[in-house]
């Protein structure tokens, strides 16, 4: 199974993205922060294989390879969102089955929203809904606490302290939770830290952050429903997002299904990726 890489012209930008088969169905990967495509590395062997996918995962804008606006503004929710519409018609298909994790799965849930039609189906990983999110971040202390490092994240310092020493705390940051697994080697490791110094790009994507609080910004009318079938995979240890964010997701969504993981944090992707693959290849059928 070959992963080419390739450039679509799109939005004034140059998004990179890996693709792998040739099927008739497009399944697109959507990474978060601070990941790259190659978080989906597990996932689009096993997928590009079958006869029925053709399995591409970009580069979010900001993100490694992709290109890197220097304005916060280009980094809100509906922007980026404009960036799959575009990749989905360069791609020559009409529709596509969307997995999103985390940032990936913030820009899932408002295709899901806003673009339905251009969605068969949505599969979410430890991503909150939008409007239960609001909710929580209002209303549950535990998530308030888990939501501190957003506020570090907005920082004139971030960028200084998470790249110091070769990118040593955000290393530590990002595997502490699986660095005694075997999914992490320091082949892995050194991918991401050239993906993170690639043009500068974590600068960048530390603008994600920035924008959150222009999120709902060109969707001021939207009831945050989505009528589109959604699976939410979600890691029960997640340190960033409390369990209560799965609850009244089924007033949001009509067709809801929800597998946990009670042993995987919010990396699961990584912890998990057999049983990942197993349940979006399930829901997917």
């Amino acid at each position: 199974m070959e992963i080419t890489h390739e450039i679509a012209k799109i939005n004034k930008l140059n998004l990179h993205y890996a693709k792998a088969g040739n099927g008739h169905k497009l399944l697109i990967f959507l990474h978060g922060f601070p990941e790259f495509w190659y978080e989906f590395i597990n996932q689009i062997a096993h997928f590009g294989a079958m006869k029925d996918y053709t399995v591409v995962i970009p580069d979010l804008r900001g993100f490694n390879l992709s290109d890197k606006p220097s304005n916060t503004e280009d980094y809100i929710v509906k922007n980026v969102t404009t960036d799959i519409v575009a990749l989905i018609a360069h791609l020559n298909h009409e529709k596509c089955i969307l997995v999103g994790h985390d940032l990936g799965g913030a820009i899932g849930w408002m295709l899901g929203i806003t673009q339905p039609n251009l969605l068969t189906k949505l599969v979410i990983i430890n991503a909150p809904h939008p409007a239960i999110f609001a909710r929580e971040i209002k209303t549950n202390p535990l998530q308030q606490k888990a939501s501190t490092y957003l506020d570090f994240l907005v920082t004139d310092d971030a960028l200084q302290l998470l790249s110091a020493n070769n990118f040593e705390r955000l290393v530590k940051i990002f595997f502490a939770e699986i660095l005694d697994k075997t999914v992490v080697n320091e082949n892995m490791i050194l991918k991401y830290k050239e993906a993170w110094s690639k043009d500068d790009a974590l600068k960048y994507t530390l603008l994600y952050y920035k924008a959150f609080k222009l999120f709902g910004q060109g969707f001021e009318n939207t009831d945050y429903k989505v009528s589109v079938p959604t699976l939410v995979i979600w890691g029960e240890k997640d340190r960033y997002l409390t369990n209560e964010n799965l609850d009244g997701l089924g007033e949001y969504v009509n067709d809801l299904t929800i597998n946990k993981i009670a042993d995987a944090s919010h990396w699961v992707v990584h912890e998990k990726a057999s049983l990942v693959n197993e349940y979006i290849e399930s829901f997917i059928k």
